[in-house]
């Protein structure tokens, strides 16, 4: 599932493109909404939240979720697609752009009003003007004896954290996935996951280790079995999430993240 940071890269870019042009096609290719012409109105802004993207056009906002393959791109009009037609979603064409949503896995038409009911419930956005550290460590803090792990990706904590960050923010600050919350520095932790993702908002590769080469950009997300960066121990894999139906990967070396007692 992407980050918070590619959603937010996603809105500013389309924002750069679309605010302030008039929409000249409306092409919502979801059942509930397809019916739904926005043809004529101007774009305001598209924005995001944690990783919600909502793009407001007068009274409404089209609100999307990437989920695990979404994603939004721009084209010139009447030029080739990357990916194929059938994935596309949302058609969006004003006089210079052609805005494409593929395989979102949420998409919608709501009253601009209407926003807080689709994101009012998200944590403090790591990337956005409502960002507050010390909110976002009391919300984590709210049950000390959940893994850290789940209290990361717990989005109502705090905005923008997905998997891989996860797994790296665990290992930065030293701690197994299964660690409880309340045994951790959540405020240090809360500041590196700043850090880290403001480090990676407009980089075309994601990296937590500083290195930009292929297969040198994290810690231990996506390195079952390699030797951990610091200390040589085999990285391991396992699932863990806030219900059995509920799992995401974990990676952790042994050694640098102690299980534990």
């Amino acid at each position: 599932m992407p980050e918070g940071d590619t959603v937010w890269l996603s809105a500013k870019n389309l924002h750069e493109a679309l605010a302030g042009s008039v929409l000249t096609r409306c092409d919502i290719r979801v059942p509930a909404f397809a019916t739904v012409d926005l043809t004529g109105q101007t774009i305001d802004e598209v924005a995001s939240r944690g990783k919600h993207l909502l793009m407001r056009i007068g009274d409404r906002t089209i609100h999307s979720h990437l989920k695990m393959e979404g994603s939004w791109h721009l084209y010139r009009p009447g030029s080739s697609w990357k990916r194929p037609e059938w994935q596309a979603r949302a058609i969006l064409g004003t006089a210079d752009w052609v805005a494409v949503g593929f395989s979102l896995g949420t998409l919608e038409v709501i009253e601009r009003e209407a926003e807080e009911d689709v994101v009012g419930h998200l944590g403090p956005d790591l990337l956005g003007p409502d960002w507050d550290a010390e909110l976002a460590a009391e919300r984590l803090l709210r049950d000390p004896e959940v893994p850290v792990f789940v209290a990361i990706l717990e989005q109502r904590n705090y905005a923008g954290i997905g998997n891989e960050y996860a797994n790296e923010l665990c290992f930065l600050i030293g701690a197994h996935p299964t660690k409880p919350i309340g045994e951790v520095d959540v405020p240090r932790l809360v500041q590196l996951s700043y850090r880290v993702i403001h480090a990676n908002k407009e980089r075309a590769t994601r990296s937590t280790t500083g290195d930009l080469r292929p297969k040198q950009t994290s810690w231990v997300y996506g390195r079952k079995g390699q030797p951990c960066r610091r200390c040589g121990t085999r990285i391991r894999q396992g699932e863990l999430g806030p219900t059995e139906l509920i799992q995401r990967v974990v990676y952790w070396c042994p050694r640098c993240q102690p299980e534990p007692a």
